[in-house]
């Protein structure tokens, strides 16, 4: 399945990131994505499709909005 590119915005000094919602299958690739534009922290704000420990170990914090 084709995903669309991740949409980067900035607001003063706050960069955002919107992108889709991976699944285990595409982990890896996604975490890639995320350490090119230099993502330090992730928030889930949908449900939880893939296991969060991969990504905090490449050193990228996951906050989940809401546990569901």
């Amino acid at each position: 399945m084709n995903r669309p590119a991740p949409v980067e915005i900035s607001y003063e000094n706050m960069r955002f990131l919107i992108t889709h919602n991976p699944t285990n299958a595409t982990l890896n690739k996604f975490t890639e994505e995320l350490k090119k534009y230099g993502v330090t922290t992730l928030v889930r704000v949908c449900d939880a499709t893939y296991d969060k420990a991969p990504v905090e170990k490449e050193g990228i914090h996951v906050l989940v909005s809401v546990e569901y």
